[in-house]
């Protein structure tokens, strides 16, 4: 067993997430390999987290993440030949597409529709990104290869009918995320004392919930109440929400640490 294929099987904890970390691998060793960029299928958060970990042990390989637009959830990973640098323009096709489709004013949809229309034309979820969804349109990032098939198949969603056409990435309609900044005040920056004060709850409330494998910090498990917590830092729990570390002020007047969070 060779050294990357024991770290897949070290960094993932199921059969699924091994799998996923030797998808990205060969990817890796395909740019290097073919001389030509190498891209994985969109990756969901906890998964573009776990290529992170395994790109980082296997010591940077030149990569860059992309969605469409800077605060994409889903993502792929592309690696890099040693001709093209992370900022440069990819040559086609290993760019991303994104295809918009308008209904009619009167009707309405929302992401369940869109994705299940999607789902039942025999579209693979790794081949579609995020559904950015408007009033009366919705754009959808997805791999190039698929782009024709769905400019001339997507024509509706249930009984609603669409209209589909290409746009270019910097056109993308990107709807605004609900979200609210919210302060409070910590004896310690572990986990447990954090999220007590994020959920308010109790100390041991959040400590049950961490044990209990409802947690993760920037979309990977946490297990550990007495964890470090940092800014930046994404908490996502089970069943009651998503939160981000985006400050640490300083200190209250009482010496406990100051948070400032938001709360999706």
């Amino acid at each position: 067993m060779g050294r990357e294929t024991e770290l897949c099987n070290r960094l993932g904890r199921t059969p699924e997430e091994r799998l996923l970390l030797r998808r990205v691998l060969d990817q890796s060793m395909g740019a290097v390999r073919k001389c030509e960029p190498c891209r994985t299928p969109f990756l969901t958060p906890r998964e573009c987290a776990l290529a992170k970990q395994l790109i980082a042990a296997l010591g940077h390989p030149a990569h860059r993440f992309e969605g469409g637009y800077p605060e994409a959830e889903r993502q792929v990973c592309l690696f890099l030949p040693d001709w093209l640098e992370p900022e440069d323009v990819l040559p086609e096709p290993y760019g991303l597409a994104a295809l918009r489709a308008v209904w009619y004013e009167g009707d309405t949809l929302g992401h369940r529709d869109i994705l299940g229309a999607l789902m039942g034309l025999g579209i693979r979820r790794e081949t579609v990104g995020d559904l950015l969804v408007s009033q009366h349109s919705c754009d959808i990032l997805l791999l190039p290869e698929i782009l024709p098939y769905l400019r001339e198949n997507f024509t509706q969603a249930g009984r609603v009918k669409l209209k589909c056409s290409e746009i270019p990435l910097p056109e993308l309609s990107v709807p605004p995320i609900a979200k609210k900044l919210l302060h409070g005040t910590v004896s310690s920056l572990r986990l447990d004392a954090v999220l007590a004060a994020m959920l308010h709850c109790s100390r041991g409330q959040a400590s049950e919930l961490i044990e209990a494998g409802r947690v993760e910090i920037n979309h990977l498990p946490a297990d550990k109440p007495h964890a470090q917590v940092y800014e930046g830092d994404v908490f996502t729990v089970r069943g009651k929400g998503r939160f981000n570390l985006t400050a640490l002020p300083g200190k209250s007047r009482k010496d406990r640490s100051i948070i400032e969070f938001f709360q999706y």
